[in-house]
């Protein structure tokens, strides 16, 4: 009887683990560029009462006994699939459309990765323009530098191409001057092993593997970003709901169970010789 108390004891903390994962994605609901996560859940020891025996006549019997002690979180997988794309008319809003990341100089001086492309234009210490996400961290190109503004340019000259490239609008001719740079968008073999660190930004791990730069690396489809747009979260409240009110009923089920454990128990205590 003690062991129905510590299995079902498991199972109210592994949804109660589940229960905080469905707030997250409920409250990042309007997060740019967040994605959902998914806890998953394994069985925890089998303890065997009865091995694999022959019957009284000889014969084979095809199964023992096993208790199962109860359930784990096992993993909190992130769903990285896309996002809608909304679009905001603001000219430094850039959505990824595909599996790349942007790159973004933490204050550690680490580079970290993001789907958040709600950037702004900030001043670096030299004064210049560079493009930089809420916290001012600067994004980064292809080669690992600060998206900058040229001298005697306007922010708002800037122009952005659904590749990933960066010009200028020329305000004497009207035409777009190319600059030598591009956006630095990065894919991983498993993104779901990304750490996540605050403010939108994950870190490259053993797990996710090496970050692979699009357009050096063979094999990657391109990512398209998008101008004046941010990819919304995927979270889709609807699912989480549901997903709240089986998280609550398995948890009323697991404290009804310890409930009957222990009222079974009172009765074998109660019981007189």
């Amino acid at each position: 009887m003690m062991r129905a108390l510590y299995t079902a004891a498991t199972g109210m903390i592994a949804e109660q683990q589940n229960l905080d994962t469905i707030s997250n994605n409920l409250s990042n609901v309007n997060t740019t560029g967040y994605k959902a996560e998914r806890t998953e859940f394994k069985s925890l020891l089998y303890q065997t009462l009865q091995t694999r025996t022959t019957t009284a006549n000889g014969a084979q019997k095809p199964v023992g006994a096993q208790v199962g002690l109860g359930t784990r979180v096992a993993a909190t997988m992130s769903m990285y699939t896309q996002g809608a794309r909304q679009e905001t008319g603001i000219k430094t809003d850039f959505a990824l459309d595909g599996k790349g990341f942007f790159a973004v100089r933490g204050v550690d001086g680490q580079t970290y990765y993001t789907r958040n492309g709600n950037f702004t234009w900030s001043m670096d210490a030299n004064g210049n323009t560079i493009l930089a996400d809420s916290e001012g961290c600067p994004v980064l190109d292809s080669r690992g530098n600060e998206i900058m503004v040229p001298r005697g340019v306007s922010s708002e000259s800037m122009v952005f191409s659904e590749n990933g490239s960066i010009g200028y609008k020329d305000t004497a001719s009207g035409n777009v001057i190319p600059l030598n740079q591009s956006f630095g968008i990065y894919q991983f073999n498993n993104p779901a092993g990304l750490d996540k660190m605050s403010s939108s930004k994950l870190a490259a791990t053993a797990a996710s593997g090496n970050p692979m730069l699009e357009g050096t690396t063979p094999g990657l489809t391109r990512t398209g970003v998008y101008q004046g747009y941010v990819e919304a979260s995927n979270v889709q409240v609807a699912d989480e709901m549901v997903n709240m009110i089986i998280a609550q009923r398995a948890y009323e089920l697991n404290s009804k169970a310890i409930t009957t454990s222990d009222s079974m128990l009172e009765t074998a205590n109660n019981l007189k010789r």
